[in-house]
């Protein structure tokens, strides 16, 4: 055999043994590596309603604007919750004299000789004594909830975050429990990767993970704090009867079930600004 065709035979061995090599590597890479292109950046998100109902007579802030804790977002109706609590503090004020005339007068009665007043008439006065003081008790609790709602007329960020979907307005009407925005809090971002199932045994809590943007910006460093225990299964519904309604048709070809892994996020670039609800890549390094 010429060297020639030696040579020829040797180039196509290593260039088959290299193109093994390079399969196998990739195969190892998409189907045995813990990583998925399928995260998403997350956050806590905080509902806004007002707890008094009334006219919006002020909105403070506008639409993605980053706000503290304690800031004012918005302010309802505060003129009537202040006629109400005076009005409240008035009822209070005249129940106060009502109870201490009534007290005095059981005691003043109760100190009295029986031939001089019965002891019908002392009962009744007791029993008026009780009654005032009972009324008291209740003007005091409409004075204090009606300094609640003065105080609730001022809606104020629970937590510092951003100003989302803001859907409130001067002059618009805030019913009691209805969403007017969203905060999100800027202190909650983690990441969720949703791994296949094939892979949940490569994944342990506290393994470091690297989180890359969809954006192409600086990676962040994390690592896995928790993984679900449990998803939906679409195929097995509840019957009319209440009894278990499975999908009779069963597919050959199955796909593996992605799990939530929630990740915390230990370093992040001071430059980058996270966006809730962007896809990410995420590596685990077990």
């Amino acid at each position: 055999m010429s060297a020639s065709k030696i040579f020829r035979f040797c180039l196509t061995m290593l260039l088959l043994a290299a193109a093994l090599w390079m399969g196998r590597s990739a195969w190892d890479h998409y189907m045995e590596s813990a990583w998925t292109r399928d995260g998403r950046i997350k956050a806590d998100v905080v509902t806004i309603s007002a707890d008094v109902a009334g006219t919006v007579t002020e909105v403070l802030v506008h639409d993605n604007q980053l706000v503290q804790k304690g800031e004012v977002l918005f302010v309802v109706d505060k003129a009537r919750y202040e006629n109400a609590l005076a009005q409240a503090k008035a009822m209070l004020a005249s129940q106060q004299v009502e109870k201490g005339r009534r007290t005095q007068e059981a005691k003043r009665r109760a100190g009295l000789d029986t031939t001089i007043v019965s002891a019908e008439s002392k009962e009744t006065a007791e029993a008026a004594a009780g009654t005032a003081s009972a009324q008291y008790q209740a003007a005091l609790s409409a004075r204090n909830l009606a300094e609640l709602n003065l105080e609730r007329t001022v809606v104020r960020a629970p937590v510092t975050g951003y100003v989302t979907n803001l859907n409130v307005h001067t002059g618009d009407f805030a019913a009691v429990g209805a969403a007017k925005l969203a905060l999100i809090n800027s202190e909650s971002f983690y990441v969720v990767g949703y791994f296949e199932e094939t892979k949940l045994p490569l994944l342990k809590v506290n393994d470091k993970v690297e989180v890359h943007m969809m954006s192409g910006e600086a990676q962040l460093q994390g690592h896995i704090e928790s993984i679900a225990r449990g998803i939906t299964d679409r195929d097995a519904n509840m019957g009319r009867e209440l009894l278990a309604d499975v999908n009779p048709t069963f597919n050959w070809v199955r796909l593996a079930q992605r799990v939530p892994v929630r990740i915390h996020i230990d370093e992040k670039p001071k430059n980058l600004d996270l966006v809730a609800g962007t896809t990410c890549t995420v590596v685990i390094h077990g």
